[in-house]
């Protein structure tokens, strides 16, 4: 399965599930919208359907039939959301709609304008800033360079050679030079100063070209924060990250990325299972822990994942007991139960007790 942006000024996604088997197939593919998008465009068949459980955005679902070594795709487009990225995963489940046979996500960017962006960047970060610099600092090094040389120059001319010996009137002597030659005092050397403006042109060149590399360097670090990354509490070690569905995110060891939250059951005793991809970033085996995976209610409340009900979703299978080997990838079903009418607002993952997890918003 494979999900990709389009390249349109309003959102748009490309969406490719293939059948690499023998045999036809029989899936449900379902996207999950961004925050505050609707659907505009929706081709293959599929159509907007209220989320599962939760009160966020509509998903979109399709119905396909894949033929055996088959590639089917669809596109949807997406109302524009200004100045956001927007992050559309998609997953394609069994008939049953509830073991996930693969999931993939993209992130859609607006295209800037080129001369927008240009007016709205400060000057000492834009291109040209540093050809001005260069253009004014050259020169006036140039010119220091110059001013030097030919000082030299004038100061090795008057040490080289003999002397003319001056006459009792202040000329040159009549009679030619006078061997041997007599100690006659040197004439006293005024030393050169450089001119006020190659000074003044050096000094403002060199103040320009510090003060703008201080704060282009100060403003790319400030620039390269990121403000939504945060430790989660209690962590040891690592930093915490939070973002939305779809969003692949590391902490210690793993890289967590929730595809989809859907939620059923009573009030009373609500079942939200949550599609997970673990991917181990790391070069050994590594192990997780059912009790170390959480799912926040939006009153501060949390409920771990609910182990018996997690195994029966991956069809019998402990996702817990076995551990992640060197750069696997996993797409497992996490079933949370929780009370009350409220559903999940973040799942906290973790891959050690001691790892600072990530937290994803599901809305």
């Amino acid at each position: 399965m494979n999900v990709a942006p389009a390249s349109t000024p309003a959102p748009a996604y490309r969406i490719e599930v293939r059948n690499d088997g023998n045999a036809p197939v029989v899936t449900t593919v379902r996207q999950e919208l961004p925050p505050g998008t609707s659907a505009t465009t929706v081709t293959g068949g599929g159509r907007a359907t209220p989320p599962v459980g939760r009160t966020g955005p509509a998903e979109i679902t399709w119905r396909l039939t894949l033929p055996a070594r088959s590639t089917t795709t669809v596109h949807t487009a997406l109302t524009a959301v200004p100045d956001r990225l927007l992050t559309a995963p998609a997953c394609a489940f069994a008939s049953n709609g509830e073991q996930p046979y693969d999931c993939a996500t993209a992130t859609w960017r607006q295209v800037a304008d080129p001369v927008a962006k240009d007016e709205s960047t400060p000057l000492w970060q834009r291109p040209g800033s540093a050809l001005v610099a260069g253009a004014v600092l050259l020169p006036a090094l140039a010119g220091t360079g110059w001013w030097m040389l030919r000082r030299r120059r004038g100061r090795a001319g008057q040490t080289a050679g003999g002397r003319t010996v001056p006459d009792a009137t202040g000329g040159p002597a009549a009679q030619g030079t006078l061997y041997p030659r007599p100690a006659v005092p040197p004439p006293a050397y005024r030393r050169r100063r450089p001119p006020v403006w190659l000074v003044v042109g050096v000094a403002v060149a060199a103040l320009v070209g510090t003060v703008g590399a201080a704060a282009w360097t100060a403003t790319t670090r400030v620039a390269a924060i990121d403000t939504d990354a945060k430790p989660t509490s209690g962590a040891w070690t690592g930093q915490g990250h939070a973002g939305p569905l779809g969003t692949p995110l590391r902490e210690a060891a793993f890289e967590f990325t929730v595809y989809r939250m859907a939620c059923a059951g009573s009030t009373d005793h609500r079942r939200c299972q949550a599609t997970v991809g673990v991917r181990n970033l790391t070069s050994r085996q590594q192990v997780w822990h059912g009790e170390l995976q959480r799912a926040y209610l939006p009153d501060g409340k949390w409920v771990n994942a609910d182990e018996p009900a997690t195994r029966a979703a991956n069809q019998g299978r402990d996702v817990f007991a076995e551990p992640v080997a060197a750069d696997q990838r996993m797409l497992v079903p996490l079933v949370f139960t929780v009370q009350g009418a409220q559903p999940p607002s973040q799942v906290e993952l973790r891959s050690g007790v001691f790892s600072a997890g990530v937290r994803v918003d599901v809305p």
